[in-house]
């Protein structure tokens, strides 16, 4: 068994910080969806490195601010 990381993520609490951003003006900004936007946020889909990339320069932040690794239990596979 190897050990299984998640990914935490920052990105909602970011957007709010930079003057309540709203999901849709997040996205028009870095090229995605309002539905992109809202499953990074939920933590159910993980961005490219380009994306994450673009979603910290839209917010004037770091990537590493914005994603960190959360070590899990095991992972069976």
């Amino acid at each position: 068994m190897r050990p299984r990381h998640d990914i935490r993520n920052e990105v909602r609490r970011h957007r709010v910080l930079a003057g309540g951003l709203t999901q849709e003006e997040l996205a028009e900004r870095v090229g995605a969806t309002r539905q992109t936007i809202l499953a990074i946020e939920k933590g159910s889909y993980n961005p490219s490195v380009g994306l994450a990339l673009r979603l910290a320069a839209a917010l004037g932040t770091t990537v590493e601010q914005l994603f960190q690794l959360e070590e899990g239990g095991a992972d069976d596979r």
